[in-house]
C-alpha cells in the first residue's frame, strides 16, 4: 500500500518545485477573475468579477495545496454492544493537491484539480474541473459586452455551488481558508456534472443551475442507482458597507426528489479531517469519521449564510435544513457560527471559535438525534501562503435516535495541529 503513494508525492515534489520557481522568478502568471491561493484569498467566496487582467493570450498556472495534521484526540461511547478502536497520538498522513489553471481566452478560463494523496484514496485522480466564462469575444469582439459585464457562466463535473461554507472548507489539502482543522458536521460538498449561470450588479448576487446529480459518472443506465436531475440556486447581497465594514447574506437551495442515492452530503472523495474517531474495532474503517450524512433520497435543502467582517472581527453564520421528500418524511437542521479575530500588521494571526450543531430525524414520528461541536483555536500566517494551525475540538452525540449504536451518549476531544501550504 505505502508503494502507491510513492509517485504522487514524487509528482508534488517536481510541481512544487516548479511552482514555487516560477513564483520566486516572478513568472507565475496572472489568471482573469481567479481566487489567489493563501492569505489574499480568504473571505473570497464566488470567483471576483473583475477587468483589471489584460489578456495577453494562453497563460498556464501551476499550483499545489500541501496539509499534514498531528493528531491527539481521545473518545468514547455509552454503548456496552461495540468496542471503539484505540486512538493514539501521531501524525495523519500528509494530503497534497495539484491545481492547474488555464486563461484560454479573454474572459475564458479552466480549472482542474487533481488529488495527489488524500485519506479515502490512495491512489491520485482527478476530483473535478470547469470552464468559467465572463466574455464572449471568441464569438465576436465585444459579443453581448453588456450582459456579459454582469454575468458568468460555469460549465463542467466540478463541486457545485450550493451554500457558501465549501468556500471555506478545507477541500483535501486546500485548507488555506479553513480557519479550522475540520468541516462542518453535515459537509455539503459534491462533484457532479453541472452548469451554472450568475448575475451580479451592484453588490447583489443571483444564480441558477442544474446537474445530472451523480457523483459517479456513467451512460449505462440502472433504475437503482441512476438519480434525476438536481436543480439548486443563490440569491445575496455582498458589498463593503464602509472602509472598514462588509456585509454578505445569501440564501441557496438544492432540489433533487428521485428515489436514489444522494450526494450532496456524502460527494467528498478526500475524506474527512478527524481520522478514525467514533469507529469500532470490527467496522472496518471510516473515512468520513466525524461527519453526518441525512441519507435522503428525495432531498430539498436550503442553507442562509450571513458573513460580517469589521476590521479584524469576523462572523461567519450557517443555518441549514435537510428536509426527505418520501412518505416517512424526516429532517436535520444544521446550525453553525465561527466568530474570528484577525490581528498582527496584517491580519496575519488569528483567534477564534465554532459552534457546530446538527439535530432532528430520520422520519417524521422517529426518534431525534442530536450532536454538537465546539472548535477553540488559533492560527498564523507565517507567510501568504503557509499557516499553522492549533484547535480544541469536543463532539458528543445525544438523543435516543442513537441507542443501541456506537453514537450513544458518544464523545471525542483534544487537540489538533495542522500546517498547511497553498499557492
Amino acid at each position: 500500500m505505502k508503494k502507491l503513494y510513492i509517485l504522487p508525492l514524487l509528482f508534488t515534489v517536481l510541481f512544487c518545485q516548479y511552482a514555487l520557481g516560477q513564483k520566486k522568478l516572478g513568472l507565475q502568471p496572472e489568471i482573469q477573475n481567479y481566487r489567489v491561493p493563501g492569505f489574499d484569498g480568504l473571505n473570497v467566496f464566488e470567483d471576483p468579477k473583475e477587468d483589471d487582467i489584460e489578456f495577453e493570450g494562453l497563460k498556464v498556472r501551476i499550483g499545489g495545496d500541501f496539509a499534514m495534521q498531528f493528531q491527539g484526540l481521545n473518545h468514547s461511547t455509552g454503548s456496552t454492544s461495540d468496542t471503539l478502536v484505540n486512538l493514539g497520538t501521531n501524525f495523519n498522513l500528509p494530503t497534497a493537491n495539484l491545481n492547474i489553471d488555464v486563461q484560454l481566452a479573454d474572459g475564458v478560463r479552466m480549472h482542474l484539480r487533481t488529488y495527489l494523496s488524500s485519506r479515502h484514496h490512495s491512489e491520485a485522480w482527478v476530483k473535478g474541473g470547469h470552464i468559467s466564462i465572463d466574455k464572449l469575444d471568441f464569438i465576436q469582439e465585444d459579443f453581448l459586452s453588456e450582459l456579459m459585464e454582469m454575468v458568468t457562466v460555469k460549465i463542467g463535473l466540478d463541486e457545485i455551488n450550493y451554500g457558501d461554507v465549501h468556500f471555506r472548507r478545507s477541500d483535501n489539502a486546500r485548507a488555506i481558508y479553513n480557519p479550522f482543522v475540520g468541516n462542518y458536521i453535515m459537509d455539503a460538498f459534491s462533484t457532479e456534472a453541472f452548469g451554472e449561470v450568475y448575475l451580479r450588479k451592484n453588490g447583489w448576487l443571483g444564480m441558477l443551475a442544474i446537474s445530472n446529480g451523480k457523483l459517479n459518472q456513467s451512460v449505462i443506465t440502472d433504475p437503482n442507482a441512476d438519480s434525476k436531475l438536481s436543480f439548486y440556486g443563490k440569491l445575496g447581497y455582498d458589498n463593503d458597507m464602509s472602509e472598514d465594514l462588509r456585509l454578505r447574506v445569501t440564501g441557496s437551495w438544492y432540489i433533487n426528489n428521485s428515489d436514489t442515492r444522494k450526494y450532496i452530503y456524502a460527494g467528498d472523495r478526500a475524506g474527512s479531517r478527524y481520522y478514525h474517531v467514533m469507529e469500532t474495532v470490527d467496522s472496518g474503517g471510516d473515512d468520513f469519521s466525524g461527519r453526518f450524512n441525512p441519507g435522503f433520497n428525495q432531498l430539498t435543502s436550503f442553507q442562509i449564510n450571513p458573513f460580517v467582517k469589521y476590521k479584524g472581527l469576523e462572523f461567519f453564520g450557517v443555518f441549514e435544513s435537510a428536509t426527505s421528500g418520501s412518505d416517512e418524511g424526516g429532517s436535520y437542521t444544521q446550525l453553525g457560527a465561527e466568530l474570528l479575530y484577525r490581528f498582527g500588521s496584517w491580519e496575519q494571526l488569528y483567534v477564534g471559535g465554532r459552534y457546530n450543531s446538527v439535530s432532528g430525524n430520520d422520519t417524521d414520528n422517529g426518534p431525534d438525534k442530536n450532536i454538537s461541536r465546539l472548535n477553540i483555536g488559533g492560527g498564523w500566517f507565517l507567510t501568504k501562503n503557509i499557516v499553522a494551525k492549533l484547535e480544541y475540538v469536543n463532539q458528543s452525540y445525544s438523543g435516543d435516535g442513537w441507542n443501541g449504536a456506537v453514537f450513544q451518549d458518544g464523545e471525542f476531544d483534544g487537540l489538533m495541529i495542522e500546517a498547511v501550504i497553498g499557492f
